[in-house]
C-alpha cells in the first residue's frame, strides 16, 4: 500500500505546484509583458485618473455625451458583477413596454430628430455589459450632443466617424463605437483641445 500512496503524494505535490503555481505566473507574467492594457483590464485614464474601461459600458444620460446601449443588469445598470440580459423574449410585454419607453426618450431628449431610433439605443445586450453601439446609433444622437456642447454638428460627425472600430484584421465583425472614447473625445473638442 505504502508503493502506491507515495508515487500518489508525490504526483499531487508536483502537479499541484506546476499548475497551481509555476503556470499561473507564466501565464500572467507573459500577459502583463505582451498586452499590459489588456491584462489590466482595458483602462481608460484622463489626467491620471481612472474613468472607465474599455470593455464595460457606463450609464450616460447628460444630453451632452453620447448614451450607450441600455443595461439590464441588476441591481443597478452595468454591474459587471452580474452580467446578465433580462432574459425575456420578444413577445413579452415588459420587453416591449421598456423598448418603447426608451425609444419615447429618446424622442424627448432630440425632438426635432427624424431619424429612426436604431434598435441598440432602445434594446439591451445580452451581457448587459455592452461598452459599443452601432454607427447608426452614434450618429442618431450627432445632433442633440452637439446642441449641448455647443459645436457644430459636422464636427460631431467627424468625431464618430474617427471613433469607428472595427474586427482585429479589419473586416471580421461589425462596425461599432466605444461610447466612452466617444464621449472622452467630445469633451476634449468641447474644451478646444486636439484639432476640429
Amino acid at each position: 500500500m505504502s508503493s502506491l500512496v507515495r508515487p500518489a503524494l508525490t504526483l499531487l505535490w508536483f502537479f499541484t505546484l506546476a499548475l497551481g503555481l509555476v503556470y499561473p505566473a507564466a501565464v500572467t507574467a507573459m500577459a502583463q509583458l505582451l498586452f499590459p492594457v489588456q491584462a489590466n483590464g482595458s483602462l481608460i485614464r484622463l489626467e491620471g485618473q481612472t474613468v472607465g474601461s474599455a470593455l464595460i459600458g457606463q450609464g450616460f444620460s447628460d444630453p451632452g455625451r453620447f448614451w450607450g446601449r441600455p443595461s439590464a443588469t441588476s441591481p443597478f445598470p452595468y454591474n459587471a458583477a452580474a452580467s446578465a440580459g433580462s432574459n425575456l423574449g420578444p413577445s413579452n410585454r415588459v420587453l416591449l413596454d421598456s423598448a418603447r419607453a426608451r425609444v419615447a426618450a429618446l424622442r424627448a431628449a432630440d425632438p426635432g430628430n427624424p431619424l429612426p431610433v436604431p434598435v441598440d439605443l432602445a434594446t439591451a445586450s445580452g451581457s448587459g455589459l455592452d461598452p459599443h453601439i452601432s454607427p447608426a446609433a452614434a450618429l442618431y444622437q450627432v445632433g442633440r450632443v452637439a446642441r449641448a456642447r455647443g459645436l457644430p454638428e459636422p464636427v460631431m460627425r467627424r468625431l464618430v466617424a474617427e471613433h469607428i472600430e472595427t474586427g482585429p484584421p479589419g473586416f471580421l465583425g461589425e462596425p461599432r463605437v466605444n461610447v466612452l472614447r466617444l464621449n472622452l473625445a467630445v469633451e476634449r473638442a468641447s474644451r478646444g483641445e486636439g484639432q476640429y
